[in-house]
Protein backbone atom coordinates (compact mmCIF):
# COMPACT_ATOMS: atom_id res chain seq x y z
CA UNK A 1 0.00 0.00 0.00
CA UNK A 2 1.56 3.27 -1.16
CA UNK A 3 0.62 6.85 -0.38
CA UNK A 4 0.12 7.65 -4.07
CA UNK A 5 -2.25 4.69 -4.44
CA UNK A 6 -4.26 5.94 -1.46
CA UNK A 7 -4.34 9.40 -3.03
CA UNK A 8 -5.78 7.94 -6.23
CA UNK A 9 -8.25 5.83 -4.27
CA UNK A 10 -9.55 8.83 -2.30
CA UNK A 11 -9.87 10.92 -5.48
CA UNK A 12 -11.99 8.25 -7.17
CA UNK A 13 -14.04 7.71 -4.01
CA UNK A 14 -14.80 11.41 -3.74
CA UNK A 15 -15.55 12.04 -7.43
CA UNK A 16 -17.02 8.59 -8.24
CA UNK A 17 -15.39 9.03 -11.64
CA UNK A 18 -12.03 7.67 -12.83
CA UNK A 19 -11.43 10.24 -15.56
CA UNK A 20 -12.33 13.21 -13.36
CA UNK A 21 -10.18 11.84 -10.52
CA UNK A 22 -7.26 11.40 -12.92
CA UNK A 23 -7.57 15.03 -14.01
CA UNK A 24 -7.63 16.23 -10.40
CA UNK A 25 -4.51 14.28 -9.47
CA UNK A 26 -2.62 15.07 -12.69
CA UNK A 27 -2.21 11.50 -13.93
CA UNK A 28 -3.52 9.64 -16.95
CA UNK A 29 -6.70 7.63 -16.48
CA UNK A 30 -5.08 4.30 -17.50
CA UNK A 31 -2.25 4.84 -14.99
CA UNK A 32 -4.73 5.60 -12.23
CA UNK A 33 -6.82 2.55 -13.03
CA UNK A 34 -3.70 0.38 -12.97
CA UNK A 35 -2.63 1.70 -9.54
CA UNK A 36 -6.12 1.14 -8.12
CA UNK A 37 -6.00 -2.47 -9.35
CA UNK A 38 -2.55 -2.92 -7.75
CA UNK A 39 -3.97 -1.58 -4.47
CA UNK A 40 -6.97 -3.91 -4.66
CA UNK A 41 -4.69 -6.87 -5.37
CA UNK A 42 -2.46 -6.00 -2.39
CA UNK A 43 -5.50 -5.82 -0.12
CA UNK A 44 -7.07 -8.96 -1.63
CA UNK A 45 -10.48 -7.39 -2.26
CA UNK A 46 -12.19 -4.99 -4.70
CA UNK A 47 -12.66 -1.43 -3.51
CA UNK A 48 -15.07 -0.25 -6.22
CA UNK A 49 -18.05 -1.70 -7.97
CA UNK A 50 -17.70 -0.64 -11.57
CA UNK A 51 -21.16 -0.46 -13.07
CA UNK A 52 -21.90 1.11 -16.42
CA UNK A 53 -22.13 4.84 -15.87
CA UNK A 54 -21.62 4.60 -12.11
CA UNK A 55 -18.87 3.77 -9.61
CA UNK A 56 -19.69 2.76 -6.07
CA UNK A 57 -17.54 1.82 -3.10
CA UNK A 58 -17.61 -1.76 -1.90
CA UNK A 59 -17.91 -2.41 1.83
CA UNK A 60 -14.11 -2.79 1.87
CA UNK A 61 -13.78 0.55 0.12
CA UNK A 62 -16.14 2.18 2.65
CA UNK A 63 -13.98 0.79 5.46
CA UNK A 64 -10.74 2.01 3.87
CA UNK A 65 -11.88 5.53 2.95
CA UNK A 66 -11.72 7.29 6.40
CA UNK A 67 -8.34 5.69 7.15
CA UNK A 68 -6.97 6.72 3.75
CA UNK A 69 -8.21 10.28 4.23
CA UNK A 70 -6.54 10.54 7.65
CA UNK A 71 -3.29 9.10 6.28
CA UNK A 72 -3.23 11.68 3.48
CA UNK A 73 -3.91 14.50 5.97
CA UNK A 74 -1.03 13.28 8.15
CA UNK A 75 1.29 12.97 5.15
CA UNK A 76 0.43 16.48 4.02
CA UNK A 77 1.01 17.83 7.54
CA UNK A 78 4.35 16.01 7.75
CA UNK A 79 5.46 17.39 4.38
CA UNK A 80 4.42 20.89 5.41
CA UNK A 81 6.31 20.63 8.71
CA UNK A 82 9.47 19.49 6.96
CA UNK A 83 9.16 22.28 4.40
CA UNK A 84 8.69 24.85 7.17
CA UNK A 85 11.82 23.62 8.94
CA UNK A 86 13.79 23.44 5.70
CA UNK A 87 12.60 26.94 4.85
CA UNK A 88 13.52 28.18 8.35
CA UNK A 89 9.91 29.08 9.07
CA UNK A 90 9.97 26.80 12.10
CA UNK A 91 12.63 25.35 14.34
CA UNK A 92 14.56 25.85 17.56
CA UNK A 93 18.06 26.98 18.49
CA UNK A 94 19.48 26.22 21.93
CA UNK A 95 22.28 28.72 22.39
CA UNK A 96 24.70 28.92 25.29
CA UNK A 97 26.61 32.11 26.07
CA UNK A 98 28.72 33.53 28.86
CA UNK A 99 27.17 36.32 31.00
CA UNK A 100 29.37 39.01 29.48
CA UNK A 101 28.35 37.98 25.96
CA UNK A 102 24.69 37.89 26.94
CA UNK A 103 25.11 41.41 28.25
CA UNK A 104 27.27 42.73 25.44
CA UNK A 105 27.08 41.10 22.01
CA UNK A 106 24.08 38.82 22.00
CA UNK A 107 21.01 41.10 22.16
CA UNK A 108 21.63 42.73 18.78
CA UNK A 109 22.35 39.39 17.08
CA UNK A 110 19.22 37.82 18.57
CA UNK A 111 17.14 40.76 17.39
CA UNK A 112 18.49 40.56 13.84
CA UNK A 113 17.98 36.79 13.64
CA UNK A 114 14.45 36.96 15.09
CA UNK A 115 13.54 39.65 12.58
CA UNK A 116 14.78 37.45 9.73
CA UNK A 117 13.31 34.16 11.07
CA UNK A 118 10.41 34.99 13.44
CA UNK A 119 9.14 31.40 13.52
CA UNK A 120 12.30 29.93 15.05
CA UNK A 121 12.31 29.61 18.84
CA UNK A 122 15.45 30.85 20.57
CA UNK A 123 16.58 29.41 23.91
CA UNK A 124 19.50 31.14 25.63
CA UNK A 125 21.40 29.33 28.38
CA UNK A 126 23.78 31.50 30.40
CA UNK A 127 26.83 29.95 32.04
CA UNK A 128 30.62 29.88 32.10
CA UNK A 129 32.56 28.70 29.06
CA UNK A 130 33.64 25.38 30.59
CA UNK A 131 30.11 24.41 31.58
CA UNK A 132 28.82 25.48 28.16
CA UNK A 133 31.32 23.17 26.47
CA UNK A 134 30.13 20.24 28.58
CA UNK A 135 26.48 20.99 27.75
CA UNK A 136 27.39 21.20 24.07
CA UNK A 137 29.20 17.85 24.11
CA UNK A 138 26.23 16.24 25.89
CA UNK A 139 23.85 17.46 23.19
CA UNK A 140 21.94 19.86 25.44
CA UNK A 141 22.98 22.87 23.35
CA UNK A 142 23.17 23.43 19.60
CA UNK A 143 25.68 26.28 19.73
CA UNK A 144 27.86 27.94 22.34
CA UNK A 145 29.17 31.49 22.15
CA UNK A 146 32.24 31.29 24.34
CA UNK A 147 35.85 32.08 25.07
CA UNK A 148 38.01 30.11 22.64
CA UNK A 149 40.54 28.99 25.28
CA UNK A 150 37.81 26.90 26.90
CA UNK A 151 37.31 24.78 23.78
CA UNK A 152 40.80 23.27 23.64
CA UNK A 153 39.80 20.39 25.94
CA UNK A 154 37.12 19.20 23.48
CA UNK A 155 38.68 18.10 20.20
CA UNK A 156 35.36 16.82 18.88
CA UNK A 157 33.90 20.34 18.80
CA UNK A 158 34.21 22.74 15.87
CA UNK A 159 34.97 26.36 16.80
CA UNK A 160 34.91 29.43 14.58
CA UNK A 161 36.74 32.47 15.95
CA UNK A 162 34.66 35.65 15.73
CA UNK A 163 36.60 38.49 17.34
CA UNK A 164 39.29 39.41 19.84
CA UNK A 165 38.69 42.13 22.41
CA UNK A 166 40.61 43.74 25.24
CA UNK A 167 39.98 43.28 28.92
CA UNK A 168 39.89 46.52 30.90
CA UNK A 169 39.98 47.60 34.51
CA UNK A 170 36.81 49.23 35.85
CA UNK A 171 36.42 51.20 39.05
CA UNK A 172 33.58 52.87 40.95
CA UNK A 173 31.94 55.98 39.48
CA UNK A 174 34.00 59.16 39.80
CA UNK A 175 37.04 57.13 40.85
CA UNK A 176 40.22 58.50 39.33
CA UNK A 177 41.99 55.97 37.11
CA UNK A 178 44.95 56.49 34.85
CA UNK A 179 44.39 55.92 31.16
CA UNK A 180 46.63 52.85 31.36
CA UNK A 181 47.28 50.65 34.39
CA UNK A 182 50.05 48.00 34.51
CA UNK A 183 48.80 44.69 35.89
CA UNK A 184 51.49 44.76 38.59
CA UNK A 185 49.87 47.90 40.06
CA UNK A 186 46.83 45.83 41.05
CA UNK A 187 48.76 44.00 43.80
CA UNK A 188 46.92 45.83 46.61
CA UNK A 189 43.70 46.74 44.78
CA UNK A 190 40.57 44.94 46.07
CA UNK A 191 38.99 43.09 43.15
CA UNK A 192 35.46 41.89 42.52
CA UNK A 193 35.56 38.37 41.04
CA UNK A 194 33.05 36.33 39.10
CA UNK A 195 32.21 32.92 40.50
CA UNK A 196 34.28 29.78 39.97
CA UNK A 197 34.10 28.23 36.50
CA UNK A 198 34.20 31.49 34.56
CA UNK A 199 37.06 32.05 32.14
CA UNK A 200 37.27 35.72 33.14
CA UNK A 201 38.05 34.78 36.75
CA UNK A 202 40.77 32.35 35.62
CA UNK A 203 42.21 34.98 33.29
CA UNK A 204 42.33 37.57 36.09
CA UNK A 205 44.01 35.18 38.52
CA UNK A 206 46.56 34.11 35.91
CA UNK A 207 47.45 37.71 35.01
CA UNK A 208 47.99 38.64 38.66
CA UNK A 209 50.14 35.59 39.33
CA UNK A 210 52.22 36.23 36.23
CA UNK A 211 52.85 39.71 37.65
CA UNK A 212 54.09 38.12 40.88
CA UNK A 213 51.21 38.47 43.33
CA UNK A 214 47.94 36.91 44.48
CA UNK A 215 44.89 39.12 43.88
CA UNK A 216 43.11 40.72 46.80
CA UNK A 217 39.47 39.65 46.55
CA UNK A 218 36.85 42.03 47.90
CA UNK A 219 33.73 40.16 46.70
CA UNK A 220 33.37 36.96 44.70
CA UNK A 221 30.68 34.65 43.41
CA UNK A 222 28.57 36.83 41.13
CA UNK A 223 27.59 36.82 37.48
CA UNK A 224 28.80 39.62 35.20
CA UNK A 225 25.86 41.90 35.95
CA UNK A 226 26.44 41.43 39.69
CA UNK A 227 30.18 42.10 39.34
CA UNK A 228 29.45 45.42 37.63
CA UNK A 229 26.85 46.39 40.22
CA UNK A 230 29.31 45.65 43.03
CA UNK A 231 31.89 47.87 41.35
CA UNK A 232 29.29 50.61 40.93
CA UNK A 233 28.55 50.33 44.65
CA UNK A 234 32.21 50.98 45.45
CA UNK A 235 33.09 47.50 46.70
CA UNK A 236 36.18 47.22 44.53
CA UNK A 237 37.60 47.16 41.00
CA UNK A 238 37.20 44.42 38.40
CA UNK A 239 38.78 43.18 35.19
CA UNK A 240 36.01 42.87 32.62
CA UNK A 241 35.57 42.66 28.83
CA UNK A 242 35.58 46.04 27.14
CA UNK A 243 32.20 45.39 25.52
CA UNK A 244 30.28 45.35 28.81
CA UNK A 245 31.29 48.89 29.82
CA UNK A 246 29.70 50.48 26.75
CA UNK A 247 26.33 50.78 28.50
CA UNK A 248 27.83 51.85 31.84
CA UNK A 249 29.48 55.21 31.19
CA UNK A 250 29.44 56.01 34.91
CA UNK A 251 32.23 53.50 35.62
CA UNK A 252 35.86 54.54 35.58
CA UNK A 253 37.75 52.60 32.90
CA UNK A 254 41.45 52.05 32.23
CA UNK A 255 43.38 49.96 29.71
CA UNK A 256 45.47 47.18 31.20
CA UNK A 257 49.09 47.05 30.04
CA UNK A 258 52.23 45.08 30.75
CA UNK A 259 50.75 42.83 29.56
CA UNK A 260 47.70 43.82 27.54
CA UNK A 261 44.95 41.35 28.35
CA UNK A 262 42.69 40.08 25.58
CA UNK A 263 40.23 37.29 24.97
CA UNK A 264 39.07 35.65 21.75
CA UNK A 265 35.39 34.91 21.30
CA UNK A 266 34.17 32.05 19.14
CA UNK A 267 31.09 30.00 18.36
CA UNK A 268 31.34 26.24 18.91
CA UNK A 269 29.17 23.33 17.80
CA UNK A 270 29.35 19.62 17.19
CA UNK A 271 29.95 18.10 13.76
CA UNK A 272 28.30 20.02 10.93
CA UNK A 273 26.13 17.03 10.01
CA UNK A 274 24.66 16.97 13.52
CA UNK A 275 23.48 20.59 13.33
CA UNK A 276 19.90 21.51 12.54
CA UNK A 277 19.20 23.96 9.72
CA UNK A 278 18.11 26.54 12.28
CA UNK A 279 21.35 26.17 14.24
CA UNK A 280 23.40 26.54 11.06
CA UNK A 281 21.47 29.68 10.17
CA UNK A 282 22.12 31.19 13.60
CA UNK A 283 25.81 30.27 13.40
CA UNK A 284 25.98 32.07 10.05
CA UNK A 285 24.22 35.08 11.61
CA UNK A 286 26.89 35.23 14.34
CA UNK A 287 29.70 35.01 11.79
CA UNK A 288 28.08 37.70 9.65
CA UNK A 289 27.51 40.05 12.58
CA UNK A 290 30.70 39.52 14.58
CA UNK A 291 33.28 37.86 12.34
Amino acid sequence: MQVQQLRYFVAVAQTRHFTRAAELTGVSQPSMSKQIRVLENSLGTPLFVRNRGAIELTSAGEALLPHAERILIDVEAAEESVQEVAGLRRGRVRLGATPSLCDGLLPEVLTAFHRRHPGIDLEVHESGSRLLMLELVRGRLDLALNIVSATTEHEDLVTTELLTEQLVLVGPPHHELATEVPVRDLHDVPLVMAREGYDLRDRTNAACREAGFEPVIAVEGGEMSAVLRFVEAGLGHAIVPQMVVATRPQLAVARLVSPTLTRTIGVSHRDEQAMSLAARAFRDELVRALG
